[in-house]
């Protein structure tokens, strides 16, 4: 992965009945850092009292023993952070919490609202205090209208606002709701533990964390509730056709973890296969740049018959460049991460697997580096399409200009990268490695499709109407 300036989604997770919650979903966020390294945050419902604590940087860094001590109580919600909206600040650190009419509420969120803006300066031209730079806190606003809670079911009417991404975890005192957005662009998942407690993960990596059992995923368009008479369900939104966010299965999501059907590990040897198949060249070896690439370069070793070698060698305990908060610190990272084994790459023809190229230039470094160690071919493949478009939906890269597929062909990109040849999955073999039908996915990074009109948030007349209503009385 080629990092770029912009940033990548966030990992939640609730879980409602057993008395250590806190420290459980402590464990579930350390199994979801991959997901996001800039801030984490947990808050409990203690005796129908909420509590959180959040800070910046890791999980281990965030909680101590003491801390996590301190939390107390039988529902627990956890978010991990990599900022799509909102600056790196503890302001933004979620889960955010919050008293209103209607009690207290802490929420968690993962994805990227594309009306979040027109929301807030409705709300702020009515009076609203804003505290942080999220999106996320336009939701709080939305559920705390006096038109919403005079309601029987205010988030069911709150939600109606909402557009873009976005699954949610929301905690109250007596429930937790997990929600997830009609088109189902972020993964959301339920689990229940051996004790019979409920809980609900952006990825199963985190449910295996805990020995939980995979129940299902939260369908778009769904709310599940937790709490003590067990888990119910209610629709909030017809169903269009889904919009599964296939770059989870590229990049983001955890090689153990299972989402929109299939395991991310096997479609990414499938990748690599299909990639083989489409761009097939004579070499030596076959070698995964650490660590994105590792799973796709097994398979196209596999397919093509040329064996896989270890020759770039990563530093474990430097973190994932693509989600480290600032462009310095992934500059930096990806300088100590990687380590090029001369005598395995010396006068051979290498071909090297990597899932993605964003802007470029941190890829012509990784290229440069392992030139260097005197190959006599360099074949770069890629495993997904040339990523062309920005993404408005939590994989924030919409300044185009940076996207160096934006504007030039792939020879040209070729040249720029300084490697002998250079090939990427087509669109068509992605989805062919998937098992959903092809119209169930959003590809709008790679086609420009996008399945929300991202040009057209909720219109200025429209936000006028509903607030009218909103507060009215």
């Amino acid at each position: 992965m080629d990092p770029i300036e912009k940033k990548e989604k966030c990992g939640v997770f609730g879980i409602w009945g057993p008395a250590d919650s806190a420290h459980r979903t402590y464990f579930a966020l350390y199994a979801m850092q991959h997901r996001g390294q800039e801030s984490a945050g947990i808050a409990v419902s203690e005796e129908g009292v909420l509590h959180a604590h959040t800070g910046m940087g890791l999980v281990s860094e965030v909680f101590t023993p003491r801390r996590l001590a301190e939390l107390g109580g039988n529902a627990a919600i956890g978010h991990n952070r990599y900022s799509t909206t909102g600056s790196s600040h503890c302001n933004n650190a979620q889960p955010l919490l919050q008293q209103f009419s209607g009690g207290q509420a802490a929420i968690a969120h993962n994805g990227n609202l594309i009306n979040a803006e027109l929301l807030r300066k409705g709300f702020e031209e009515q009076g609203h205090i804003f505290h942080t730079s999220t999106d996320t806190e336009v939701i709080f606003h939305l559920l705390a209208t006096p038109h919403h809670q005079n309601k029987s079911d205010p988030l069911y009417h709150a939600l109606q606002h909402l557009q873009g991404a976005y699954s949610l975890v929301l905690l109250f005192a007596d429930r937790i709701e997990a929600v997830r957005d009609p088109w189902g662009f972020r993964p959301l998942t339920i689990g229940q533990t051996p004790e019979g407690h409920y809980c609900v993960a952006s990825e199963t990596v985190a449910l295996d964390a805990l020995g939980a059992r995979t129940l299902r995923e939260v369908e778009p368009g769904e709310i599940v509730t937790l709490d003590d008479e067990g888990m119910h369900s209610r629709s909030f939104s017809e169903r269009p056709s889904p919009a599964h966010c296939v770059f989870e299965h590229v990049y983001f999501a955890n090689p153990s973890s299972r989402m929109f059907g299939d395991t991310v590990q096997l479609v990414r040897e499938k990748f690599g296969e299909q990639l083989a198949r489409e761009a097939p060249v004579e070499a030596d070896y076959v070698m995964p740049m650490p660590d994105s690439g590792r799973s796709a370069a097994m398979g196209y070793a596999r397919a093509s018959g040329i064996p896989l070698r270890e020759g770039i060698v990563p530093n474990r305990y430097v973190g994932r460049t693509f989600i480290q908060p600032t462009q310095h610190q992934r500059d930096t990272a990806v300088q100590l991460k990687l380590n090029v084994v001369d005598e395995i790459v010396r006068n051979k023809r290498i071909v090297v697997v990597d899932d993605s190229i964003v802007r470029g230039t941190t890829t012509r470094g990784k290229m440069a580096q392992l030139r260097r160690a005197g190959p006599k071919e360099i074949h770069l493949r890629i495993s997904c399409p040339p990523i062309r478009h920005g993404c408005y939906y939590g994989i924030d890269f919409p300044d185009t200009s940076k996207l160096i597929a934006n504007n030039r062909s792939v020879e040209e990109i070729r040249q720029f990268i300084g490697v002998d040849t250079l090939h990427y999955l087509s669109m068509q073999g992605v989805l062919d490695c998937l098992d959903l039908p092809n119209d169930n996915y959003c590809t709008a990074c790679w086609t420009g499709q996008y399945p929300l009109d991202v040009d057209k948030p909720i219109s200025k007349l429209g936000l006028e109407r509903y607030q009218m209503k909103m507060f009215e009385g």
